[in-house]
């Protein structure tokens, strides 16, 4: 059988930086704590909290802390959030993706000039939660075509349009199109970060000409579940999953090559015990 690993499979920069980030900080001699776990992954998560790193769920436990060092996960806090942490007297460690840093600064540059903040990616999710928070204004978040075909705004005020660094960038641009047809004066920023379009693209193409797909990643990873959509959409034999544990492949005979992608949120360890596991055993 041969098994095709996708080159762009695992660790993003952004995340690599902040899971690094978080393991320097161990044995420093504070208490270390992230503001929400520091990657949709909960092997690594729970490797951090054997070492001592608890993780933040909500903005209660942030306002009981009396000490410590916080952790701003890559992807990004409000700029409210960051604000209590520097009022408690906390010490700070900013993990937060550039790339996601740079989606703060235009969106707070552009609500303060009077535009209408448009933010193109998962409602709840983390990242875009952040981005809302940098906003002047009330910012809305359009995930699907029902609510880009019915959102509406003013004429007389201008729209500017970012997106989450994960989206899928397919779906982005189906989306941007329906806005832009309404006749709004928009400026569209594509804040899709470059590795995510990579990673999609070449998963895309691998899964077209595989047998079999395998996708790794955070059951809770949002770039991770838009890969699988991709690979399913591209080769029906397509399964998910976190790591070597949740494999379970029952492929027919016909099955000659099987490709392996990863997101941005799945260790190379795990990505190479998936690999090597079915090298040898299929």
């Amino acid at each position: 059988m041969e098994v095709i690993l996708a080159e762009s499979a695992g660790f993003c920069f952004g995340v690599k930086r902040a899971v690094d980030t978080v393991y320097e900080q161990i044995g420093k001699g504070k208490q270390i704590y992230t503001y929400g776990p520091i990657i949709h992954n909960e092997e690594v998560v729970k490797d951090l909290e054997k070492k001592g790193v608890k993780v933040l769920t909500c903005d209660e436990e942030l306002e009981a802390l009396t000490e410590g060092t916080v952790v701003i996960r890559s992807h990004g806090v409000s700029r409210e959030i960051g604000r209590k942490i520097e009022e408690k007297g906390l010490e700070c460690v900013d993990a937060t993706c550039p790339f996601v840093k740079r989606i703060h600064k235009i969106v707070e540059k552009e609500s303060r000039a009077g535009r209408q903040i448009i933010i193109i990616g998962n409602p709840g999710h983390p990242e875009v939660e952040g981005i809302m928070g940098w906003s002047e204004t009330p910012a809305v978040i359009i995930e699907s075509e029902k609510e880009a075909e019915n959102f509406f705004c003013p004429e007389e005020k201008d729209i500017c349009l970012v997106s989450q660094t994960t989206f899928n960038y397919n779906k982005f641009q189906e989306l941007v199109e329906i806005i832009q047809k309404k006749g709004y004066n928009v400026n569209v920023v594509n804040t899709i970060c470059n590795a995510t379009e990579e990673r999609q693209a070449e998963a895309k193409v691998i899964a077209s000409q595989v047998d079999a797909m395998i996708v790794i990643g955070g059951n809770h990873s949002s770039n991770t579940k838009k890969l699988y959509e991709i690979c399913r959409k591209e080769c029906e034999n397509t399964c998910f999953i976190q790591t070597l544990d949740g494999l379970r492949l029952d492929f027919p005979d016909s099955v000659i090559r099987v490709g392996i992608t990863a997101g941005a949120s799945a260790p190379n360890n795990i990505i190479e015990e998936v690999q090597n596991y079915v090298r040898v055993n299929f």
